[in-house]
C-alpha cells in the first residue's frame, strides 16, 4: 500500500470538522453554571496524611467548596474497589486494593489527590489549591520492581506480607525445562520493556451535571462509555444504571489509556450534585504524567532453545511486570496477551510466569496493544540472538519455523489457537518491500560515512476483539427517515481511528446511499443498551459486525413492507441500490419510501457477539543508522505487511499503522516514564524530560497488506489498532542491536536514546 493507493478509500468524514475546530470536545462545553475544579495532589511517593487545613482555601475569591474524603465519607460515596480476584499461583494470599476518590489518611504513589477545590473559574480554583496545607509524615517508598521484591522491601500495602500483586503459571513448566536441558543450543535474553504513558493529543477532561430529575450526567474523553457508566452507577453512586449518562463527544487520542473510570470523573459528578451546578476539570499536561494511568513497564528473563538446524524447540519466559500501586482488571495486559510470546512460530512447548508487583508508582493500565509488545519483543529478540549465536541468517532462521498456512488452525504451545493465517506470504511480502537484497549497498555506503547501519525485523501477532475466552458482544442501531437519510448508532466508539468514515461507509455501500447522507452518533449511553467502545482491536471486529447485522436487520423490515406494498411474499423481494424491487416486473419502493410507509422512520438494532477472537499479523523490517560518536539513532527504512483480514477501507488501515509504528518507534528511541528511586520523584514529568517522537523521527513508510480472511465475523476482518506497535517496538529495537552487533554489543534495551547507545559503544570498545 502506497500513498497513491486509495481503492475502496473517501476522505475522512470527520477531517474537516476536527482540523477546523469545529470539534466538540468535553473542554468546549460550557453550560450555564459552568464551575471549574481543580486537586490537590501529594507530593510524596508514600505517607500517612495527619492533617488537611483547608480554612484559608475555603475564604479565598470566587471558591465555592472544598472538599476532602470526610466529605465523601458522610455522603456515602464508595472508594473504587479492584474489579477482579488476583490470581496467586505460588500460594500466596492477594490483597486487596481499594482506590479512595481523595485519599483519606494513606498516600501510595506522588500525584494522589487528596482535596478538590470548586471555583467559579479554573484561575481562582488553582490559587485556592495553593492554599491549601496537608500534613503528610514520609513512609518508606519503593519504585523499582527489582527492589519491591528485595528482603526487607517497603510494603506498598502494610495489610499484605510481600508487594506480590498477583502471579500466574502457564504451560508446559517440565516439558520445558528437560527441553531445555537437552537442547544443543539455548539462547537466553535478560530484558526490560519501558514504562510509557499514552500522551494523548487531548488530556483527560471530565464534566459533571445533574438534570432537573436529579439524573447523574458525565461528559468525559473516554474511549468507552458504557462501562465508565457501569461503574459509576453499581459501584460509585450505587443507583441503577438509568439514573446516568455517560457521553462522550469527540475524543483526541485514548489508546487504551482512556478507557476505564477514573476518580476525577466520579468526583465531578459527584461534586456537581453537591453544589448543584455543572463542575468540570481540565488536566494539564503535567497534571498527566501524574495522574493518567501509565503503560507497559516489564522486564524479565527468557529462553529459547534449539537445534542444530535452528528449529525452536522450547521456550520459558519470567516476567514481572510493575502495576504501580492499585491492582484491578486493567493490571492484566501481559496475562490477557501472553500467548502472543509464542509469535508466527512452530514452538512446541512453551511455559509462562508473570508475577504483578507493587510499587509505589501510578497504575500501569492498557495502552496500544497492552502487553501484546511485551511479547513480540520477547520472541523477536530471542530469534535475532539465536540467529547471531548459531551464524544463521535471523531471516532464514525465522523462515525455518514459521508455522506454514497448511497447518491452519493452528494450537501454539500457549494458549492461542489461531484460525487462519499465511504468514510465510506475509513475511516474503514485507522482504521484498524492504529491498533486503540491496541492504548490503546500503551498509556499505553508510559505513563509508563512518555510521553503523542496522536491519531487523518483527513477526508480530496479536489477539483482537477479545477477550480471549470470554469475547464480549456490542450494539448497534440504524434508522432511515423518509427524507432518505439514515442514522448509525455503533456501540464501537470512535477515539480517532476514523470509525466514523469506515462505518459510514459501509452503511452507504449496504443501502446503497450517499454517504453524506449518513449521520454518525456515538458515545452517549442513552443511544444503545450497551456498547463495548474502543479497545482491543474490536471495533469493527466486533462493533462493525454489530451494525452489519443491524443492516441486514434493516433490509429484511424493508423487504416486509415492500412485500406488502407489492401483494407479493418477503421471498420475491430483492433489495439493491437503495430500494426494492421484484424480478420481472417494473416494481420498486425506495428506501425512503419504506421508511415512511413503516411510520415515518425504518429502523433496526442489531448485536453481535463473537464466537472466536481473530489474529491479526504481519512482518515489519527496519533499518537505522548509528552515529557513534555521538549514539544518535536515525530510522532511515521501513517496511511494513500486515495481515488484518479483509480491508475495507484502505486510507484508515494506513492510518492505523501509521499510528502505530510512530508509537512503537518512540518507545524503542526515547520514550521512558522514571522515578527516581531515591526520592521517589517522577523525574521525567513533562515533554522537556520525557522524548516524544516528532515527524522528523519517522521515515516515509513502505506499507501493504496481505488478506487472509477470517471467519470469526461476518466482515472477514481482523482489526488493525494494535498492528503497528506490536511490531515497530520490536522491529526498531532489533535494527539498533544489528547495528551495534559489529562492536561486540550483544543486546541494549530501550530507550535507545543518544546517551544510552553512546555508553553502549564506549563500554564495548573497553
Amino acid at each position: 500500500m502506497n500513498s497513491t493507493d486509495r481503492r475502496d478509500s473517501i476522505e475522512r468524514i470527520e477531517d474537516f470538522r476536527l482540523l477546523t475546530g469545529r470539534g466538540r470536545y468535553t473542554g468546549d462545553l460550557s453550560p450555564a453554571g459552568l464551575t471549574h475544579a481543580v486537586f490537590v495532589r501529594a507530593a510524596q511517593p508514600s505517607g500517612t496524611i495527619l492533617a488537611i487545613d483547608t480554612a484559608a482555601a475555603r475564604a479565598a475569591a470566587g471558591v465555592i467548596a472544598v472538599f476532602t474524603a470526610a466529605d465523601l465519607d458522610a455522603d456515602g460515596i464508595a472508594e473504587l474497589a479492584g474489579d477482579i480476584a488476583a490470581p496467586r499461583d505460588d500460594g500466596g494470599m492477594p490483597v486487596d486494593t481499594p482506590k479512595p476518590l481523595l485519599c483519606r489518611d494513606r498516600i501510595r504513589c506522588q500525584g494522589e489527590p487528596v482535596a478538590m477545590i470548586v471555583a467559579e473559574s479554573a484561575i481562582a480554583a488553582e490559587a485556592a489549591a495553593e492554599l491549601v496545607t496537608v500534613d503528610i509524615a514520609d513512609a518508606p517508598f519503593v519504585v523499582d520492581a527489582g527492589d519491591a521484591l528485595a528482603a526487607g522491601a517497603p510494603l506498598v500495602w502494610e495489610t499484605a506480607a510481600d508487594n506480590v500483586a498477583f502471579v500466574k503459571r502457564m504451560g508446559e513448566a517440565d516439558a520445558v525445562d528437560a527441553a531445555l536441558r537437552a537442547a544443543s543450543h539455548v539462547t537466553r535474553l535478560d530484558f526490560n520493556v519501558t514504562r510509557v504513558i499514552a500522551a494523548a493529543m487531548e488530556p483527560r477532561v471530565s464534566l459533571g451535571d445533574c438534570d432537573d430529575e436529579g439524573r447523574l450526567i458525565l461528559h468525559t474523553s473516554t474511549q468507552s462509555p458504557f462501562a465508565v457508566r457501569d461503574r459509576l452507577a453499581n459501584e460509585v453512586f450505587r443507583v441503577d444504571p438509568s439514573r446516568v449518562r455517560v457521553v462522550a463527544g469527540d475524543v483526541g487520542g485514548s489508546f487504551g489509556m482512556k478507557g476505564g473510570l477514573f476518580r476525577e470523573d466520579a468526583l465531578v459528578v459527584w461534586a456537581a450534585r453537591r453544589v448543584g451546578r455543572p463542575v468540570r476539570w481540565v488536566s494539564h499536561r503535567g497534571e498527566a504524567f501524574l495522574s493518567d494511568d501509565h503503560g507497559r513497564d516489564a522486564r524479565g528473563t527468557a529462553e529459547l532453545a534449539l537445534n542444530a538446524r535452528g528449529e525452536f524447540l522450547a521456550l520459558r519466559v519470567r516476567f514481572q511486570a510493575d502495576i504501580g500501586c492499585y491492582f484491578s482488571r486493567r493490571s492484566l495486559g501481559l496475562l490477557n496477551n501472553i500467548g502472543g510470546i509464542a509469535g508466527v512460530y512452530r514452538t512446541p512447548l512453551i511455559a509462562a510466569e508473570i508475577v504483578g508487583i507493587f510499587t509505589n508508582t501510578a497504575p500501569t493500565a492498557p495502552y496500544r496493544g497492552f502487553g501484546r509488545p511485551e511479547a513480540t519483543y520477547v520472541i523477536e529478540r530471542l530469534a535475532d540472538l539465536a540467529a547471531h549465536e548459531l551464524e544463521i541468517d535471523p531471516f532464514e532462521l525465522r523462515r525455518r519455523n514459521l508455522v506454514p498456512k497448511t497447518a491452519m488452525p493452528f494450537q501454539t504451545g500457549l494458549v492461542f489457537k489461531y484460525d487462519c493465517g499465511d504468514f510465510a506470504a506475509v513475511m516474503a511480502r514485507a522482504t521484498d518491500l524492504a529491498d533486503l537484497e540491496g541492504f548490503g549497498d546500503r551498509q556499505r555506503e553508510s559505513q563509508a560515512r563512518g555510521r553503523l547501519r542496522g536491519l531487523g525485523i518483527a513477526n508480530p501477532i496479536e489477539v483482537a476483539g477479545g477477550p480471549l475466552r470470554q469475547p464480549r458482544k456490542d450494539h448497534a442501531w440504524v434508522g432511515v427517515t423518509p427524507d432518505g437519510n439514515v442514522e448509525i448508532r455503533p456501540g464501537a466508539m470512535s477515539v480517532g481511528q476514523g470509525h466514523e468514515t469506515g462505518l459510514a461507509l459501509m452503511t452507504a455501500r449496504s443501502l446503497g446511499v450517499a454517504p453524506d447522507r449518513v449521520t454518525f452518533r456515538q458515545g452517549d449511553t442513552d443511544l444503545l443498551p450497551g456498547g463495548r467502545g474502543s479497545g482491543g482491536s474490536s471495533a469493527l471486529v466486533v462493533g462493525g459486525s454489530a451494525l452489519f447485522n443491524a443492516l441486514g436487520a434493516l433490509v429484511e423490515r424493508g423487504r416486509a413492507i415492500a412485500a406488502e406494498a407489492f401483494e407479493v411474499t418477503p421471498a420475491d423481494v430483492a433489495f439493491a441500490d437503495g430500494k426494492f424491487t421484484v424480478a420481472g416486473t417494473d416494481l420498486s419502493l425506495p428506501l425512503a419510501a419504506a421508511a415512511e410507509r413503516a411510520g415515518g422512520e425504518l429502523s433496526a438494532p442489531g448485536e453481535f457477539l463473537p464466537p472466536a477472537v481473530t489474529y491479526p499479523n504481519g512482518c515489519h523490517v527496519c533499518e537505522v543508522e548509528i552515529d557513534p560518536d555521538t549514539g544518535l539513532v536515525e530510522v532511515v527504512r521501513y517496511a511494513a505487511v500486515e495481515d488484518v483480514g479483509v480491508v475495507l477501507n484502505r486510507a484508515l488501515v494506513e492510518g492505523q499503522m501509521h499510528g502505530g509504528i510512530a508509537q512503537g518507534i518512540g518507545q524503542a528511541l526515547g520514550e521512558a516514564i522514571v522515578y527516581e528511586r531515591d526520592s521517589g520523584q517522577l523525574v521525567s514529568g513533562s515533554f522537556m524530560d520525557y522524548r516524544m517522537p516528532i515527524a522528523a523521527d519517522i521515515p516515509a513508510l513502505i506499507l501493504d497488506t496481505l488478506e487472509v480472511p477470517t471467519r470469526a465475523n461476518p466482515l472477514g476482518v481482523k482489526g488493525v489498532g494494535e498492528a503497528g506497535t506490536v511490531g515497530a517496538l520490536a522491529a526498531t529495537m532489533n535494527a539498533i542491536c544489528n547495528a551495534l552487533a559489529p562492536l561486540g554489543v550483544r543486546h541494549l534495551d530501550m530507550p535507545a536514546s543518544p546517551e544510552r547507545v553512546w555508553r553502549a559503544i564506549r563500554d564495548a570498545s573497553a
